[in-house]
């Protein structure tokens, strides 16, 4: 058999070279567009590998944001299947477009999972999943509420997860909601008896082997009667342990005999007892990291993990954000009014800031914002929410503002670095080539990287630069 010839040796390989990039960069599964300010203005629309425009009406495959600040035909949405994400670009709108906080021209923005889009004032949020959109109707969406792809991804575990009697470990940052799941897990186990809840990090470290597996009469001072322990009290029903990164280290092994045995021995006695309980773990920190450091025990670890969990942050979640706000608000003034309360009217400079902060401190950061907001029935100077986000345990903004987000919090538009760029494709770094008189420096700078970076990407597409041999 002949060999081949440079040229097609070189022509196979860009081939296969292409081929590999079509299977990373194919569209995913499931991405979409979910309008979620002002209320009521549709389901979520997806989005695919074909061209789509967003207007204010209804066109043949157009996406519609019925809204009068919408223009009929306001900006594009393209895959790039170089890039491996979908593009948005302005198509001259009357109100303009921004992503995550930044004007979008004609040239074609990338879109990250979770970003934040706005059309005149209207706002979007931007999601993608490399698998089929499905929910777990058998999960109550009182217990875990949200319409986003990552709480349908939630629900989707907890409904397999929940009807095994096998031991869960939930992770996620805290004031994620952690305890909420732990009880529908409960529920879905059908198992008859109680949920016990338990916060390792307030357990008293002298005396948490009693509380947790019992202890006699006369087993230390101070200890006058026989208590049967936690694991004791959920006979037939759930042990929650909260907060489990607190527990300490020489108590572990004897959780682990718990478990994999299903037996206890209280403190000052040598009789085992039988227990029936299912475990459910939780906690806020990286386990798999406190082994590797020895702070806890791998085997343990292994032995509460066969069902994982993991709970995403609200800036994973944010289409379900301002549906989080109502429902706060509702809980906050029920205890206030029989009354239903009508919906928090946010402007569309505070929705946008909501939707842009990374709310380290979560749910419990966004009940504090509720609280002061429906307390100061809405009238707070805009001048004062910078410093109050910050307070109520939001976070700095991701991203540089808008105007209105800019009104804001005006300093911090002007100093948050921007994210870099995602690879263009080769017709789209030509185009930029070319509208900038194939100047690297001028396209570097808009792509926001180093020039560089510019001319690797010239040499991976074999560009030639016309009548240049160096960086222009």
């Amino acid at each position: 058999m002949p060999e081949k010839t440079p040229f097609e040796q070189g022509s196979a390989e860009e081939t296969a070279s292409t081929e590999r990039s079509a299977r990373v960069c194919a569209v995913p599964r499931t991405a979409r567009l979910v309008l979620v300010h002002p209320r009521g203005l549709g389901e979520a629309q997806a989005l695919g590998e074909a061209p789509v425009v967003l207007g204010r009406q209804r066109d043949a495959g157009q996406l519609v944001a019925a809204h009068k600040t919408v223009s009929r035909r306001h900006a594009t949405f393209c895959w790039d299947p170089v890039a491996g994400c979908h593009t948005v670009a302005d198509l001259g709108s009357r109100n303009g477009t921004w992503v995550d906080g930044r004007s979008v021209h004609a040239l074609p923005v990338y879109l990250e999972d979770q970003a934040v889009l706005r059309f005149g004032d209207v706002l979007a949020v931007y999601e993608r999943r490399d698998a089929d959109l499905r929910d777990a109707p058998q999960v109550s969406c009182e217990a875990v509420p949200g319409d986003s792809l990552a709480a349908c991804k939630l629900r989707l575990a907890i409904g397999r997860a929940g009807p095994d009697l096998a031991p869960a470990l939930i992770l996620g940052e805290t004031g994620v909601g952690k305890e909420r799941i732990a009880g529908e897990l409960h529920r879905l186990s059908g198992r008859p008896g109680p949920l016990v809840a338990v916060n390792c990090a307030a357990l008293s470290p002298q005396l948490v082997e009693s509380q947790l597996f019992g202890h006699t009469r006369g087993a230390f001072t101070g200890a006058t009667g026989e208590q049967p322990g936690m694991f004791r009290a959920a006979a037939g029903g759930t042990l929650f342990l909260d907060e489990l990164g607190e527990l300490p280290l020489d108590l572990q092994p004897k959780l682990l005999r718990a478990v994999e045995l299903g037996e206890v021995v209280a403190v000052g006695s040598s009789q085992r007892h039988r227990v029936d309980v299912r475990l459910i773990a939780a906690t806020n920190r990286s386990l798999a990291a406190e082994v590797e450091q020895g702070k806890f025990r791998r085997d343990l670890y292994a032995r509460l993990a066969l069902w994982e969990l993991h709970v995403p942050p609200l800036r994973s979640r944010r289409a379900d954000l301002l549906a989080w706000v109502d429902r706060l608000h509702r809980a906050w003034h029920a205890p206030r009014s029989r009354a239903e309360p009508p919906p928090l009217e946010l402007p569309i400079a505070v929705a946008e800031a909501l939707l842009l902060q990374p709310w380290p401190d979560n749910l419990r950061g966004l009940q504090r914002f509720v609280h002061a907001y429906g307390a100061a029935d809405g009238e707070v100077e805009r001048e004062a929410w910078p410093e109050l986000l910050l307070s109520f345990g939001a976070g700095p903004a991701t991203a540089t503002a808008t105007p209105a987000a800019a009104a804001v919090d005006p300093e911090r538009a002007r100093t948050i670095p921007r994210a870099p760029r995602p690879r263009p494709s080769r017709e789209a770094l030509l185009a930029t080539l070319e509208a900038n008189a194939w100047s690297i420096r001028a396209t570097a700078k808009h792509y926001e990287c180093e020039r560089k970076q510019i001319t690797r990407w010239l040499g991976m597409y074999a560009i030639a630069v016309p009548g240049r041999d160096s960086e222009g």
